[in-house]
Order: C-alpha cells, then sequence, then structure tokens
C-alpha cells in the first residue's frame, strides 16, 4: 500500500526507504486526496541541522516522508541498515518526478517561497514542460516569519486555491519548519524541495551528474558560492562525518527502531 513504506532513523530524522518512483507515487496519492502530508527531501546540511538544533530535532520527524536527498545521507542509511539504496531521491529530481505525473492528472500545484524572478522563471518552466499542471497560486518568500494573521491568510489562500501539491522554497531549515508547522493546516502535500526552485528556473546550476553520483554535488556548489556556503559545508560536512563515526564505531548498538 502506497501509505504504508519503512522509515530508519539516522541520528535524528526517520528516513524513508524510498526510490524516485515509489516517492512521487506517495506525495501523488496523498495530493490527490488532498490530505495534509509533509514531505522533505534531506541532505547532509538538513541532517546535521536537525541534531544541532533543539527546535527542529523535536518537529523533522512530523514531516510524513523523509527522503535521502544527499549520497552521503544514502552511504550512511545503507552502512547502518543494509538497505541496498541504490541512489539517493535528489530533490530537484523528486520534483520533476512529481510534476510529470501531476501533469498526467492535471494537479493544481502552488509555489510558495524563493523570489519574484525565480518564481517567474520556474512557473514559466513548469507551464512550458508540464502543459497539464495547474498553477493555483504563487507566494513570494518574505524572508522573515510570518505574523500570526500573515500566516492564517497565507494558509487561507493555499486551502482556497485547491491546491494539491505545495512546492516550498524557502531553503533549509525554514521550508522544513514551515512544513512540520503547518501539518494538518495545509490541505495538500507539501514538499520542501529548496534549491529545486532555482535550478529548474535556471537561476543557479546544477553539478554535472558524474559530480552528483559520487557525492560531490557540495564542492561544485561550493565553487559557484563560496562566500555562502564554505562554512555550511566544511564545518557541517566536518560535523557529519564525526557524528557518523561515533555512532558507526563507538555505539555498536546504535537504536535502529
Amino acid at each position: 500500500m502506497l501509505e504504508h513504506y519503512t522509515k530508519h532513523k539516522l541520528f535524528v530524522p526517520e528516513y524513508a526507504n524510498v526510490d524516485y518512483d515509489s516517492a512521487s507515487d506517495i506525495i501523488i496519492y496523498w495530493a490527490e486526496k488532498r490530505n495534509s502530508f509533509g514531505v522533505s527531501a534531506l541532505a547532509v546540511h538538513g541532517l546535521m541541522e536537525s541534531v544541532k538544533n533543539e527546535s527542529l530535532k523535536r518537529i523533522i520527524n512530523k514531516i510524513d516522508l523523509i527522503v535521502p536527498d544527499g549520497q552521503p545521507v544514502r552511504w550512511a542509511l545503507n552502512s547502518f541498515y543494509k538497505l541496498g539504496m541504490k541512489d539517493r531521491v535528489y530533490g530537484p529530481e523528486l520534483t520533476l518526478r512529481v510534476l510529470e505525473k501531476a501533469n498526467e492528472k492535471g494537479l493544481r500545484v502552488y509555489l510558495f517561497g524563493s523570489t519574484g524572478d525565480t518564481l517567474d522563471k520556474f512557473q514559466s518552466f513548469i507551464e512550458r514542460r508540464f502543459p497539464s499542471v495547474v498553477i493555483c497560486g504563487v507566494h513570494q518568500d518574505r524572508f522573515r516569519e510570518a505574523t500570526d494573521e500573515e500566516d492564517k491568510e497565507d494558509i487561507r489562500k493555499i486551502n482556497d486555491s485547491r491546491a494539491h501539491i505545495v512546492l516550498v522554497g524557502r531553503g533549509c531549515p525554514r521550508q522544513e519548519f514551515w512544513v512540520a508547522n503547518h501539518k494538518g493546516k495545509v490541505n495538500a502535500a507539501m514538499m520542501a524541495v529548496g534549491a529545486a526552485f532555482d535550478f529548474h528556473a535556471g537561476t543557479l546550476k546544477q553539478a554535472p551528474s558524474w559530480m552528483q553520483k559520487n557525492g560531490l554535488e557540495w564542492f561544485f556548489r561550493l565553487l559557484m558560492e563560496p562566500k555562502r556556503l564554505a562554512k555550511r559545508y566544511f564545518v557541517t560536512n566536518t560535523q557529519f562525518i564525526f557524528t557518523f563515526l561515533k555512532y558507526k564505531l563507538l555505539f555498536k548498538f546504535y537504536d535502529k527502531s
């Protein structure tokens, strides 16, 4: 059944053992029902944020479907649980797979987050490539948290639009907070997919496929945005390695429940 899939805890988040096909099928299943359903494509950065950030740690697993966005996350899950995952479930690619299936069914999609320029280009991309998808609303990021009144209005607009899917591009971990905190409020499948907006809008270059497959996308993005990403990658990647080794080498009886 599409509503059932196994989850495996990695440090804090409970990752789903899914591939692109099963993940996109699950999302479309709940989207068609217009059930409140949360999705996050969580790479190393988001994983380590959930370890360090107590607020995120408390709510991250309210998100129904957390997929292993990064190759190191996949490697770690395979190492702990012998899952045999053959590939990660990369947020931008998952977005395309979901839009492809939404296109077949004529579903309604709401874009939430990012800048006006990126939203315009991303919307044009969707309309060209997936002409049967209905863009039923667009919300530019405020780049701050909404007031209670603004949030209520945001929820009203999304629900009134009858969106089946809300693509959320607010950056990690802001988008994970948003999705987790809007479970039961937004009647749609909410997907925290971050850089998918910029990649598909053409405002940010993607790493070559060989770099992605070998876990080197972080290096490519570092070359593209050194000032913004240097601290994130050097600090976060180091923390990930040490945390992995702590669980792997020091805690032989790591709780796999």
